[in-house]
């Protein structure tokens, strides 16, 4: 049996793949430039980067200069006294550029996130908490400190997946950090990342197994109108079902992986009470952003 840190995926670098031939090399040289510029200016806002709009203009800055669209949601948090956590899917290092452009919050994710070129820089600055998978007995510590975040009125968006995948919908949501909005009584908000290519399921942005940021962000650069589509789906409330932690991550997990109703969990062979998916406020969704145009 696996234990809460032992995860592995079955994806490698062999899964990214181009859903479109790629585009010119003289494209992917403007791309890498403007990525290299916006950068650079990121880097050069210092201390001011960890305020909420200046993380979501420098995520969205990145993705524009990478001719990456986003579209979707238009904010992830349920809102309420407590803070929400946001359990999203993960794909790839541009996960979290997605979703700092949407709102950004306080990341959860693994130590190796902070050492990757670029995102590790903007994760640090936005107050992520990062995990060390090496040592598990300080599990219940982190499970501790998301919980007290979220009591506080933060909130936090976690990779339960705790590694990435090609696709939305390979991968199991693991339940440990689920336990930290039970016991701080908060909303749980189930969001989906998938990538397109005009339309067509795309695997281009995976960032997987034994693959190098390098050949990752090579791959990004050649991809042809390449969009991120954020999905944030009805909030779960724990507390109104009396769901458990495991039940939560199976709901959570089928929504934010499969994209498709929720329903009641079920526990000792008594069904829950529909209100666990007691609506909150509307979710809006962004009109299209108006990205340079793809060739």
């Amino acid at each position: 049996m696996n234990g809460p840190w032992d995860v592995h995926s079955d994806c490698t670098p062999d899964c990214a793949v181009h859903a479109l031939p790629r585009v010119p090399a003289t494209r992917m040289a403007r791309r890498g430039a403007a990525f290299a510029r916006t950068v650079r200016r990121a880097l050069t806002d210092g201390e001011r980067m960890a305020g909420p709009g200046r993380l979501r203009t420098h995520a969205r800055a990145l993705l524009d200069a990478l001719d990456i669209h986003v579209e979707g949601a238009a904010a992830l948090t349920a809102g309420g006294g407590t803070g929400t956590l946001v359990v999203v899917n993960h794909i790839s290092w541009l996960d979290i550029l997605a979703l700092l452009a949407v709102e950004p919050v306080t990341l959860l994710a693994k130590r190796e996130v902070g050492g990757w070129p670029v995102v590790g820089g903007l994760a640090r600055r936005a107050g992520t908490h990062f995990i060390d998978r090496t040592h598990p007995r300080r599990l219940p510590h982190t499970v501790r400190e998301v919980s007290e975040l979220l009591a506080a009125g933060r909130s936090v968006a976690v990779f339960p997946q705790a590694t990435t995948w090609c696709t939305a919908e390979a991968g199991t949501f693991r339940r440990a950090t689920f336990q930290a909005a039970i016991d701080a009584g908060a909303p749980v908000r189930p969001v989906t990342l998938d990538y397109r290519q005009r339309g067509l399921p795309s695997t281009v942005a995976a960032f997987c197994g034994e693959d190098t940021f390098a050949g990752s962000l090579r791959r990004v650069l050649a991809a042809r109108a390449l969009t991120v589509r954020v999905t944030a789906h009805p909030v779960l409330w724990p507390l109104d079902g009396g769901l458990d932690r495991r039940e939560v991550a199976a709901l959570a997990g089928r929504a934010a992986q499969g994209g498709r109703p929720v329903p009641a969990a079920t526990g000792g062979g008594a069904a829950r009470p529909a209100a666990a998916l007691r609506p909150a406020a509307p979710v809006p969704h962004a009109p299209p952003r108006n990205a340079p145009a793809h060739v």
